[in-house]
């Protein structure tokens, strides 16, 4: 799945809790990707700001279910999930025996290919740990990290129930 379809099929609950973080812990960041895609609708960033926050935080859901926002979209949950989410990363990577700094920060490239056993696994835990919104999202946005995913996460997401993102 591309950001864009990510955006329009996860609950809004979820996109609630991504943004808050921003707004809470990279006030920047935040502001920037309101600007940009503000820009991108040609609007004036106050055109945003200016509303209240939850009102703030549907337009952005709304504008990033747009396929011209796919590269924000992608970058602001990758920002969330390495940042906001570390212990799903490091859960993550520790199930799946892939190196990292501790942070959840992979040491080299990601690996080829993804055992199967780890990976259901690793998804367990996650599920027992998260959401399975927030879970399918993050896997989802993992499989993002490669070229057309990796082929055992890929059939995980499509054929395990508990993966679905509303």
């Amino acid at each position: 799945m591309q950001a864009h379809q990510l955006f329009s099929a996860v609950d809004p609950a979820t996109v609630t809790e991504l943004f808050t973080w921003l707004r809470e812990n990279e006030r920047d960041l935040y502001k920037n990707a309101v600007a940009s895609l503000a820009a991108n609708k040609r609007l004036r960033p106050v055109f945003v700001t200016k509303k209240p926050v939850s009102e703030q935080i549907t337009w952005l859901h709304k504008t990033l279910q747009s396929k011209t926002s796919d590269m924000m979209g992608e970058h602001l949950l990758q920002i969330w999930f390495m940042q906001g989410k570390q212990e799903m990363l490091v859960s993550f990577c520790d199930s799946l025996e892939i190196p990292h700094d501790g942070n959840g920060t992979v040491e080299g490239d990601l690996p080829d290919d993804l055992d199967s056993e780890k990976l259901k696994l690793a998804t367990d835990t996650l599920l027992k740990a998260h959401s399975p919104s927030l879970t399918t999202l993050y896997l989802q946005v993992f499989n993002m990290q490669r070229s057309g995913g990796w082929p055992a996460l890929t059939e995980i997401l499509a054929s395990d129930d508990r993966l679905k993102l509303a």
